[in-house]
């Protein structure tokens, strides 16, 4: 390859991973087709072919087998193992809800400041569906909804570091690695609180009103931990009763 060659193919690769670092292509997102993507980016079929090239070559992009390519699925910084292990812990979890207080209140914060007219439509959108899932009462459509209101809080935030951190995070959430949010909305109770909070995180946001957006954020964080640890707590003492009920398992019956 020629200096100036890889002197494009670097500047298209530069430019496809900033648009990866700033959450414009997102994790899993597949590329368009060479001949559509060159247009797009107006460089050469073969400088594009040398640029995609390297940026596999830095796990950032990934071949399909049909000739497509799409932005590689995101990482963490731990060994699967390793979060297994922490999952399994409750101290872990504890510390893993300690956390996303602080950052989701800083999240919430730092998007009523810096929302685009764009990022608060998706806000909005995503509100609206937390809205209609409640109403339709279907508690897992209202649970995938709340972690994407949460996601465009992160990339409201125009903080490219928090969104990284935030979205490996919401990954786990949604693989249920630190708790299974089903837990938390099959209780209708339990529903009408995270969605009367999440409106009011929502509301801050729009108002443009920094601390009442990091407060709301920080309080539904809060209740969240809360009440996990209740319904933990409960299926703790339902484990027991059964055990006394079944004489421990050890006992001829």
């Amino acid at each position: 390859m020629g200096d100036e060659n890889r002197t494009a193919a670097e500047a298209t690769a530069r430019h496809i991973e900033d648009l990866i670092l700033e959450g414009s292509l997102r994790p899993g997102d597949p590329l368009l087709a060479e001949r559509e993507l060159a247009l797009r980016l107006k460089v050469s079929r073969p400088t594009l072919r040398q640029g995609l090239k390297l940026l596999e070559q830095r796990g950032l992009l990934v071949a399909e087998a049909g000739g497509g390519r799409r932005v590689a699925p995101l990482a963490t910084s731990f060994t699967d193992p390793l979060v297994a292990l922490m999952a399994s812990r409750a101290e872990v979890v504890e510390d893993y809800l300690e956390l996303r207080a602080t950052l989701e209140g800083m999240a919430a914060g730092l998007a009523a400041r810096r929302a685009s007219d764009l990022d608060r439509e998706t806000l909005a959108g995503c509100m609206r569906r937390i809205e209609a899932a409640h109403d339709a009462a279907d508690p897992h459509a209202e649970a995938e909804a709340d972690v994407d209101l949460h996601v465009a809080l992160y990339e409201a935030s125009h903080n490219v570091v928090l969104l990284q951190i935030m979205r490996a995070l919401s990954g786990m959430l949604r693989r249920g690695v630190f708790h299974n949010r089903d837990t938390l909305y099959a209780r209708p109770e339990v529903r009408e609180v995270l969605r009367r909070q999440h409106r009011a995180i929502h509301d801050g946001v729009m108002a443009r009103d920094p601390l009442a957006a990091s407060a709301a954020a920080e309080a539904h964080m809060r209740y969240t931990r809360q009440a996990l640890a209740e319904i933990a707590a409960a299926e703790a003492r339902l484990d027991v009763s059964l055990r006394r009920i079944e004489g421990g398992s050890l006992t001829p019956r």
